[in-house]
């Protein structure tokens, strides 16, 4: 059995010899899932002043973006820290970076949320078309929904169904998402919103899949929509 102290030097040694799989830098102290430190500190809010319905800055007094649910809001900056980390983190855990998921998911249980997020009566997610969830066995929206409605007390409910033609929006320019038809998402079979509905995605980008959602949610019996995202491009 060696040592404390060695055992201690050895570790110190191995962490220096480790490169962040983010930043490329030397993985110190604060470490997680291949990340370092100064990495998971890119988890960044986004600015205090910003809009309550598109969570963006903007100067007009309405808001301009086509919006259809009651408040909008993200927990972190998409492009935020260096490298941006939701630009990292997103499409590795998409392609099967478990641990980066663990980490997230669990940086979730502990954000501040927004203090309306706790006058809702149910959870629903944002939902991703079944070969892909057959595709990554997971579903992140989803999850993190779960997640939200654990933290505040309310019951999480698959309320929407993406139809399996409506193709990727991750893989679409900014005006082919805006063009996602009405019928792309629609409610489950037997789903029925009622009262206060907290919509949940992974990633914010132009609003087109909320809006659709939340019109759905709406047409359904819905009083009311609000959105959360863990992150808002800027």
């Amino acid at each position: 059995m060696l040592p404390a102290s060695l055992l201690s030097r050895l570790a110190a040694v191995r962490g220096s010899l480790l490169l962040c799989r983010g930043c490329l830098g030397p993985v110190a102290g604060g470490s997680e899932a291949g990340l370092c430190a100064r990495c998971w500190a890119g988890l960044l809010p986004l600015p205090p002043d910003r809009c309550p319905r598109c969570a963006l800055v903007h100067a007009e007094a309405a808001c301009p973006e086509a919006t259809d649910w009651a408040l909008g809001d993200a927990l972190w900056d998409y492009h935020g820290g260096r490298p941006p980390l939701g630009a990292l983190l997103l499409p590795g855990i998409k392609q099967g970076e478990a641990g980066w998921r663990r980490a997230l998911l669990d940086r979730l249980a502990r954000a501040p949320l927004p203090d309306w997020v706790l006058d809702v009566d149910r959870v629903a997610a944002a939902p991703s078309a079944l070969p892909r969830r057959l595709l990554r066995g997971f579903d992140l929206g989803a999850e993190a929904a779960r997640v939200l409605a654990g933290r505040i007390g309310r019951p999480f409910e698959p309320l929407l169904a993406k139809t399996w033609f409506s193709g990727r929006q991750a893989s679409r320019t900014e005006s082919e998402r805006r063009r996602l038809p009405r019928k792309a998402i629609a409610l489950r079979r037997g789903a029925r919103p009622q009262g206060v509905v907290l919509l949940v995605d992974d990633v914010w980008t132009t609003g087109t899949t909320l809006l659709r959602c939340t019109q759905a949610l709406r047409e359904g019996g819905a009083g009311e929509v609000r959105v959360l995202t863990l992150f808002r491009a800027l």
